[in-house]
Parts: structure tokens; sequence; C-alpha cells
């Protein structure tokens, strides 16, 4: 028997969505929580492991604590701006069941595997980037030496074993429905632009797109691309619907989910006869006759990242995307009924005061559903961190989030303060929603759907009372900023 495992999304700061499935570890500006889905894959593999998503379903450090008093093993999922909590619960589950051995998983130790274990004596292994086999492994007690894509200790140093190559048979990997169905209550997950309740796995791993900001690929999930055959994604599907009759959609929550046509076709034909409502993140590139396959297919809804208005930033981002590609896209999008979640971000290379007006009224232009706006954050492993530490431009105390786990500003540019940026958030929102279109938009949902308009009242409310604490912020972090020079790239 392997040792009794138990895979944790930890307790964090209050409504953080910053584990297992999130590549943008914050709390929301609206309470929202993505899948532990890399966590259920190796769940799956292992007799006898749980998984415990203790965020949505609002499971306390005690109550984990003393759960953990049942386990050999634990495998926790941690980020940047929650590893040092993160740590503080394993110490605290150490204290309390001495003999258990923990595992730290995600990219925070991906990248910094030697910091993480000489920082953090309770961890006993890091796991670098996938990590499903080599957990696994040590479970099943392989010895430690011979287990690839794992960081320890040994007579006071860090060894770094080789590393585990990607994996390419996705197909041998369990359905993470099967774990969902056993460990989650479902309908504890909630995104405010998904109908409610859903639920979220991948069909593929890996983004082959070189954004330098992007976390993932960089750090966790490689840039390889790798499928799952459409006959085992088709299977797993049907079986999701049996086990959830009342989820009201389905997302496929891939780093690019449509990024091959051929293959996006062939999915959309083994779907289409299930008669599912399904969504999904696309790239801007898809052309119209892969988005009317998908459309066919029961595709409602599309995550797109923008991410900025401006060309020049657009390069210097190596996002691969051009704007007048996006322009297209998003008007074949809304010709086919498809609805689109358009993603931005304030404080990329190259931002000043005039490209953040251009990427306000480019949003506008394209008139999405709905947009998220976030600010960049450098995440340790990727192109955006090595830039902003090499030119400078990381704010003094680097501070990626406040005492609540939200977003704060991480990089300012000569001319563009970081009270600055983050106040440019909020006026973002105050310009694309205070739209007599964007409005009526949210107002319809509400008067023909009771629950949709308790959900949007909840929203709401928990998004201004985060409005007036950035406002406060801004006010007492503002500082007179000199003429605006763009950042070079």
């Amino acid at each position: 028997m392997p040792l009794k495992t138990l895979f944790l999304n930890p307790p964090s700061f209050e409504n953080f969505d910053g584990g297992a499935g999130s590549r943008w570890p914050a709390t929301r500006e609206i309470e929202s929580y993505w899948y532990p889905v890399w966590l259920a894959y190796p769940t799956g593999m292992l007799e006898g492991a749980r998984l415990l998503d203790a965020p949505p379903h609002h499971i306390t450090a005690e109550e984990t604590i003393r759960t953990c008093k049942d386990y050999e093993l634990l495998v926790l999922f941690t980020s940047t701006p929650g590893f040092p909590g993160d740590v503080r619960i394993a110490e605290a589950i150490k204290d309390s069941n001495p003999h258990i051995k923990i595992a730290f998983v995600g990219p925070h130790v991906s990248v910094l595997p030697e910091k993480s274990l000489m920082d953090a004596k309770v961890i006993d292994i890091a796991c670098r980037k996938e990590f499903d086999y080599s957990i696994v492994e040590y479970a099943q007690g392989k010895p430690i030496e011979d287990i690839l894509g794992i960081s320890y200790r040994k007579n006071g140093h860090v060894v770094h074993n080789p590393d585990r190559p990607t994996i390419e048979n996705l197909d041998a990997l369990p359905h993470v429905t099967d774990v969902y169905r056993r460990d989650l209550d479902v309908r504890r997950y909630n995104v405010p632009f998904l109908l409610h309740p859903f639920v979220s796995l991948y069909t593929t791993r890996g983004c082959p797109a070189q954004c330098t900001f992007c976390l993932w690929p960089q750090t966790l999930s490689g840039h390889p691309w790798r499928k799952r055959s459409t006959d085992d994604v088709a299977r797993e599907m049907a079986k999701a619907k049996d086990y959830w009759p009342y989820v009201k959609e389905f997302f496929f929550d891939d780093d690019t989910f449509n990024l091959q046509k051929a293959r996006t076709v062939e999915l959309c034909a083994k779907l289409k006869p299930l008669g599912l409502t399904w969504s999904c993140t696309s790239r801007v590139t898809t052309d119209f006759e892969t988005l009317k396959a998908m459309k066919e297919a029961g595709c409602r809804l599309l995550i797109v990242g923008y991410e900025s208005g401006d060309q020049q930033i657009l390069k210097n981002i190596k996002k691969g995307a051009t704007i007048e590609r996006a322009r297209q896209f998003t008007k074949d999008c809304h010709k086919l009924g498809l609805v689109v979640h358009g993603d931005f971000i304030l404080g990329l290379p190259g931002e000043t005061r005039d490209t953040i007006k251009n990427t306000i009224n480019f949003a506008k232009e394209l008139d999405v559903e709905t947009i998220q706006v976030s600010v960049a954050h450098a995440y340790p492993g990727t192109e955006l961190h090595e830039f902003a530490l090499k030119n400078g431009f990381m704010t003094s105390d680097t501070k990626m989030v406040d005492d609540g786990g939200h977003q704060m500003v991480q990089i300012e540019y000569p001319g563009l303060p970081a009270a600055e940026i983050l106040e440019a958030v909020h006026h973002f929102y105050d310009e694309y929603y205070f739209r007599p279109k964007a409005a009526y938009r949210i107002l319809r949902k509400a008067m023909f759907d009771n629950s949709e308009r308790k959900r949007l009242y909840k929203e709401a409310r928990t998004f201004l009372k985060l409005r007036a604490q950035r406002h406060k912020w801004v006010k007492d972090n503002r500082k007179e900023a000199p003429a605006p020079e763009p950042a070079k790239a």
C-alpha cells in the first residue's frame, strides 16, 4: 500500500483563489474559485488518497490540521503570494502529526526549489513542474534518489534530481471528474462569467505561445503542447453529464483549447451529440470556421486574453497576435453568437498613460460581454520577472498582494507610478461598464433570472468593498510623477 496521501489546496487568505487551479493567484474582486485540476490527477492515481480543496469549501486551518492527523503524506499546492501562509499551516500540521511527510508542488517551488527548501525546513520534498508521477512514486516508496523531478535536503544541502520529461500520454492519466465526484462539492465553485454550477477540466497541457507574463507554460505545464485523444475527452464528458445533470456548463480550462484547428473540429464533432453547454479559452488567432464548429457543438463563451490595445505592448510581451486580428476575431464571435469574456492587463512593458487610454478605448470598441482588468504581476520564473528586475521596475516593497490576498501593483515605470496603475484599473471598469449598452446587459440578466439577480447583488457588494479599500491605498500612496516616458521592452 502507498503512503496514505492527502492532496491539499490549503486555506489561505479569505476567498483566495490562488492555488491548484489558478493561473493568476489572488483574491478576486468578486469571489471566485477554479477547480484544483492539477491535484486531482495524482489523487486518482493513488489508492486511499483524498483531495481537500479548502478555500471554496470554507474549511478552516484548524479543520485542515485535524484532518491531516489521519495521513502519512501531505501534498500541498502552493503559490508565490500564498507561500508564507502555506509554510505556516504546514508547520502546524507537522506539529500535530510529526511523522507526516510534506511535499510542496506548484510554480513557486518549481522555480525556487532550493530557496523554498532552505527557507522552510518543514518541506521534505519539492516537486518541479508536472508532479503527477513524481508524487505517486514517492508515495509508493521508490528510493528518493531515483525519482525524477524532485528536490530535497540531504546532509544539510539541497539535492536536485534530474528533470522529469513532460508527460506525453495524457490518456493514461485518470479522469479528474471521478475525483471531483467523490471529494468535491461542485456547487461550491463560482466564476462570475460562467454559468453556475459549472465543472472545469483539461483536454490538453502546455502552450507553445511565448507570452512573457504567463505563469504556467514557463513554470509548470511547459511550452510543448500535448493533447488527450478526442475519444478520451468525449468519454469523460459523457460521464460528467451523467454525474451532474444539474450542472449548467462545462469549462475546458486548457492554456489554449483551440490551438489546432483539425483537432478542435474533430473534438467538436464528438461533443455535439452529447448536447452539452461548454466554454473554453481561446486565442484571437482562431479562424471563423473553427469558431463556427465550436458554436454548433454547444460552445457558449470564450475567455480571451486581449491584454492590451497597443500593438507595441503586444510585441513587447511576445503575444503573437495583432490588434487587427483581435478585432476580426471578436467580430466573428459576435456574428456567431459566441459570448466573449475579455482579459486585459495594465502595467505591461511599454505602458504609459496614453497606452492605458488606448486599451480602454479598444475594449469599448470590442464591446465583449464581460471583462477582467488585472495589474501586471512578475511571477518568479517568468520572462517578465527577469525584465522587471533587470530594469529596476519592481516597486520598493515588491508586494504582490495585500493582507487580503488582493492584487497590488508590483511593477511601475518612469512617469507611471504604482498608485496610478492601480487607479487606472477601476477607471477602466467605470468607463467600460457605465455605458448604456454594457449596463443593459447586466440588468437584463438580473431582470429575468432570480438566482442570477442574487448572485449579481452579492458580487456587486464584494466589488464595491474592495474598490473602497483600493481607493484609500491609492490616496495614501499617490506621488507626483514626471512626464510619462515609455518603458523599453
